[in-house]
């Protein structure tokens, strides 16, 4: 029986493991962390992560105070003076990539 539900998970007989799905997340879009300068609060993760989401091709923003990191999933590489602009508009400073 144990055979049996081996062979019905991820992991295949011999014990290597690949349900495909990482492969499939990973292939999609880029992710692109960076460094932004005078967040301190929960309203200033808002006000940034909003002004980056307004940008063509952003699919995902966090924006974190306490590290000052904000990652971007897009569609394809960023502009990085798009971002800068969309940064300022928030009222903060991107000091560059992460």
């Amino acid at each position: 029986m144990t055979d049996q539900k081996t062979s019905g998970s991820c992991c295949s007989t011999d014990g290597s493991c690949n349900s495909g799905a990482a492969s499939d997340v990973q292939g999609v879009g880029v992710t692109t962390v960076y460094k932004v300068s005078g967040m301190t609060c929960g309203h200033c993760e808002g006000a940034v992560s909003q002004e980056i989401s307004a940008l063509d091709g952003v699919t995902a923003v966090t924006a974190v105070a306490k590290t000052g990191e904000v990652t971007v999933a897009s569609a394809a590489p960023l502009d990085e003076e798009a971002v800068r602009a969309a940064v300022d508009e928030a009222g903060y400073e991107l000091v560059g990539t992460a």
